[in-house]
């Protein structure tokens, strides 16, 4: 963990260091990755089956390449009563929100008589990566399903590796949640290419959405185009500006939820008190101890893990828009000053009683967000992704008289003489 000052002589050479880290993917991964998406573009279930024996050590034309939705029901009745109570509360609060981000159709007829407008329609199929070994998440399957089918897709296609050919039980019960029926017991890079190309029984899809390891992202980001995705996802990351007033202990818990994902998981706390960031600090490594995740937390805090300190809370937030994190917790009495000043981020928490935790899992907006400074660009995943525009328009007689002529103009001084007498015949014959 690194202790930067403000006010040090060499914070701004620091800083931008920590800005800049890469903690992302390997050019090796995107050799391999693109060597297996050509093989299963060139030979369908029988590289996928390959892969998956080599990989997820069993053969899907032995085990199964589907799990019918009756496993997954099964599963659900299988929970704890209180576990089945959680999924079900947090399905319903991410519907509700996403409920609220279906766009309208628009249509209107300008001055010059001109019909125009779009209207939105859901893709035809989506494929939904769902993590299924060490990190399985069925938080992130609701986080992607939901949306989808608020959308209006008809089609959600699910693949999940199996290792050993063992299912994880709360992941085929989010399933049930979701009301998923087309699941699939394949992973990896060749689980994502089997989405976007198809293979054997797997149908093509047209979006394909969920996180997953660095072969899984760089599937993604090789095969758009073929397909559309959410985007490219790179290592969580945590920010929290917090003041002296907050409990050290609940500040060090939060920096550790994301640090415990991965062991290139990056945590950031910016603070105007020192004393603090040392309580914070202490508080971290007597955390650490305790948790069963210890091995993986501790080499991400460790190795990027930082503690800022500025002269003001104020003075954080041009510092964190630098950031563009994907999670931005302002744990300060009255956080909304601060949180109208941020330009850059995923998903902000606001307040002392806003832990980053509640968003990963039953507040409602989705915990699927930009990473590795995309939130300068980018937005969390949303019903949007599951959906295109058309735009239209209409014109009469009067209409192309008024515009016509400038496109003519146009098209000529571009050099394009059809698109000009497309609209100049069209002009003499209403005449």
């Amino acid at each position: 963990m690194i202790l930067l000052r403000t006010t040090d002589p060499d914070f701004a050479v620091r800083f931008d260091a920590l800005v800049d880290d890469r903690r992302e993917s390997a050019a090796d991964v995107g050799r391999d990755v693109a060597a297996i998406i050509d093989r299963v573009r060139r030979e369908g279930e029988a590289a996928v089956a390959d892969y998956t024996a080599r990989f997820d050590r069993h053969d899907p034309f032995e085990t199964g390449w589907s799990i019918p939705p009756e496993e997954c029901e099964r599963a659900f009745d299988a929970l704890d009563p209180g576990l089945r109570q959680a999924l079900e509360l947090a399905s319903t609060r991410i519907r509700a929100y996403h409920d609220r981000q279906r766009p309208a159709d628009t249509a209107y007829t300008d001055d010059a008589g001109v019909r125009l407008g779009a209207r939105w329609r859901p893709v035809d199929a989506a494929g939904l990566y769902v993590p299924g070994g060490r990190a399985a998440y069925p938080s992130s399957l609701l986080m992607n399903a939901i949306p989808a089918a608020v959308a209006g897709v008809e089609r959600l296609a699910m693949v999940t590796p199996t290792p050993n050919g063992r299912v994880n039980p709360l992941v085929l019960a989010a399933a049930h949640v979701c009301g998923i029926t087309e699941i699939w017991r394949v992973g990896g890079a060749q689980g994502v290419a089997a989405l976007a190309y198809g293979a054997g029984p797997i149908r093509p899809v047209d979006v394909v959405t969920g996180p997953g390891n660095a072969w899984v992202a760089e599937a993604k980001r090789q095969l758009y185009g073929v397909v559309g995705i959410d985007m490219v996802a790179g290592p969580s990351e945590i920010v929290v500006v917090a003041d002296a007033q907050n409990d050290p202990d609940w500040i060090a818990a939060d920096l550790l939820s994301q640090a415990e994902h991965d062991t290139v998981t990056q945590s950031i706390l910016f603070t105007d008190d020192q004393a603090f960031a040392e309580a914070v600090a202490a508080s971290v490594d007597a955390q650490l101890g305790e948790l069963a995740t210890e091995p993986v937390a501790r080499v991400a805090w460790e190795t990027n893990g930082a503690m800022v300190v500025v002269e003001r809370l104020e003075d954080a937030i041009p510092l964190c828009d630098r950031l563009a994190p994907e999670h931005l917790q302002l744990a300060v009495d009255d956080p909304q000053p601060l949180f109208e000043r941020v330009r850059h981020a995923g998903s902000v928490f606001l307040g002392r009683h806003t832990p980053e935790a509640i968003g990963d899992y039953v507040a409602g907006p989705n915990h699927v967000l930009p990473t590795g400074r995309r939130a300068r660009f980018a937005s969390g995943l949303s019903v949007l992704d599951f959906m295109k525009r058309t735009s239209f328009l209409q014109l009469d007689e009067t209409s192309l008289r008024e515009l016509g002529p400038a496109t003519v103009a146009l098209a000529q001084a571009e050099g394009l003489p059809a698109h000009a007498k497309s609209v100049a015949l069209r002009l003499r014959l209403n005449r």
